[in-house]
């Protein structure tokens, strides 16, 4: 039984294989082959998770099947397979056809690895081969010369996430004196760890060092770049990398998640850096005009909401989230070759039920009482998550974590609402507006059941959930304080925006100040952040011309 777990890494890479000895280089062979291999271990994988909801754990070799590796072993395969299928016609006119499905079996070979390796040096080795991949697949394409470019700086970038990682399992290593992971985690969790490195205490330090590796991995804040600009790689490379492999920072923060239940201080400052990449991300996703940079840019928003999960102990939520988050996102990734095609095909919006409804046969918009409607986009979703939680967790305000995520569903709900409000602007508004706040509720509920239900299954034990939580929180009076805060001004902000609308509707239109052009300026450079690093590498490059010519080496 346990040579099962063995075998779920060991088919993609039989494939990777068998593609290489017995398929021709432009050969369709090479799709079946994989794809016959890719559904073996997908349903391999499948088997395994039923297995393991049931209490089953494996172990052999360095691997270990717990919860959280069978989820991500279904994720990672099923995604896998839906490649496969995809790029069987789509990668059909490129060269090196036989050669992108020995990396793609390769790359979700090393993938299964990485999520259910128990020894130290095995999570190592995987987590660096899932950047040499990258980098290959990414350069699938010999002569796209700005292909190469950015899966170099991205091969860069995990370089150096790879680094902190490195650290970290040295030092646990030193610590501990075990490579096993589940060995060190569970002498962690018996009780609080007083060793020290360089006069810093073992655990923040070695919490920090994961951090760091993980926000490399997961595009955070000024490591951010390579992901929006390794658009001109191959759509399938694109789906695979922004549906599993950006994901792997959630993976490596829950992997670790005994160690950084001890680590409040570090805790808090994971949550500032989602906060920070998630505001910014879905910032810069608006000024794109490029579908796929759009998505890069919304993918980095993204994975800065699932941080900020990770900074106030949602652990198991931002498993859901990057689940939930890969499915959607190489759907659309997979999607997006047809929309760029459609668009071009036809000038204008295409003409459909909807857009014909919304756009071209709608009544000539009228001035409605916008305070109601304020209020409406402000009450009810925050009602519908209250009650939700409450439904399914009636202690959910004992926890600030909770609280935080709270807010931001309330936020997200009122954009949906006044969306709604804003584009469909019918006979019979109000009768659109319940519609979409059924489908709301339905989404709400279904949500927190599943991540409450998600939470059970990876983390059984209620006493680490309860304390997770409890690390993650601060002192009560200045939580109160900044909740009462950022709510004002939610509520000031959606009041703004509505009263905005109505004004442009009566034609009370003013133009944007100075204050706001340089800003939308500088989102549009996006923050200059990639010209800045471009500088550096460049003025980097000739100070090392100028010292060989000094030198005389040229």
């Amino acid at each position: 039984m346990n040579a099962l777990i063995a075998l779920l890494p060991l088919l993609p890479a039989l494939s990777a294989v068998t593609v290489q000895l017995s398929a021709s280089p432009r050969g369709r062979c090479a799709a079946r082959i994989s794809i016959g291999f890719g559904l073996l271990a997908f349903l391999l994988a499948s088997g395994l998770l039923v297995a393991s909801i049931f209490g089953t754990t494996l172990a052999a070799w360095g691997l270990r099947l717990d919860p959280l590796a069978a989820l991500m072993a279904v994720l990672i395969s099923g995604i896998g397979l839906i490649v496969r299928l995809y790029s069987q016609r789509y990668m059909a006119e490129e060269p090196g056809y036989r050669r992108f499905y020995v990396l793609l079996d390769a790359m979700i070979a090393t993938l299964l690895v990485l999520v259910v390796a128990d020894h130290l040096l095995v999570l190592v080795v995987a987590w660096h081969l899932v950047g040499v991949l990258l980098y290959w697949l990414l350069g699938q394409d010999l002569e796209n010369h700005a292909a190469h470019r950015y899966a170099l700086w991205t091969f860069f970038t995990y370089r150096i996430g790879d680094l902190p990682l490195v650290l970290a399992v040295v030092l646990l290593y030193r610590t501990f004196g075990s490579w096993s992971l589940s060995e060190i985690l569970t002498t962690l969790q018996a009780g609080p760890q007083t060793d020290t490195v360089f006069g810093l205490p073992l655990i923040d330090t070695v919490a920090v060092l994961v951090a760091l590796s993980a926000f490399a991995r997961s595009a955070q804040f000024l490591l951010h770049t390579w992901l929006p600009y390794t658009m001109s790689g191959p759509t399938p490379v694109s789906a695979l990398m922004h549906a599993g492999i950006v994901n792997a920072g959630g993976f490596l923060f829950n992997r670790f998640a005994p160690l950084l239940a001890n680590t409040g201080d570090v805790l808090h400052w994971i949550f500032i850096v989602g906060l920070v990449t998630a505001v910014i991300g879905s910032m810069l996703m608006l000024t794109q005009n490029d579908i796929k940079k759009s998505l890069g840019y919304s993918t980095m928003g993204q994975m800065g909401f699932m941080v900020m999960e990770i900074g106030v102990g949602a652990f198991a939520l931002a498993v859901y989230h990057l689940i939930a988050h890969g499915l959607f996102k190489g759907t659309l990734f997979l999607g997006s070759g047809g929309v760029i095609k459609e668009a071009r095909q036809h000038d204008g919006v295409p003409a459909n039920p909807l857009y014909a409804f919304a756009v071209e046969r709608r009544p000539a918009r009228r001035v409605r009482p916008w305070l109601p409607m304020a209020a409406v986009s402000l009450v009810l979703p925050l009602a519908v998550l209250a009650i939700a939680h409450w439904l399914v967790s009636p202690g959910f305000l004992e926890e600030q974590g909770v609280i935080i995520l709270l807010i931001f569903g309330w936020l997200a709900g009122a954009q949906l609402v006044f969306v709604t409000h804003h584009h469909l602007q019918s006979e019979t508004p109000w009768r659109m507006m319940m519609l979409v706040l059924v489908s709301f509720v339905l989404v709400v509920f279904g949500y927190t059941l599943v991540s409450h239900l998600l939470g059970l299954y990876l983390y059984p034990d209620p006493q680490f959930r309860e304390h997770i939580y409890a690390v993650a929180g601060i002192d009560l009076f200045w939580f109160d304080v900044l909740v009462v805060l950022v709510a004002a001004a939610i509520v000031a902000g959606w009041l703004r925006v509505y009263r905005a609308e109505r004004d442009a509707i009566e034609g009370k239109v003013r133009k944007p100040g100075a204050v706001w052009l340089g800003f939308y300026a500088l989102v549009s450079r996006e923050f200059y952040i990639a010209d800045l690093y471009t500088w550096m590498a460049r003025s980097l490059h000739a100070l090392a011309t100028r010292l060989n010519i000094w030198l005389r080496w040229i």
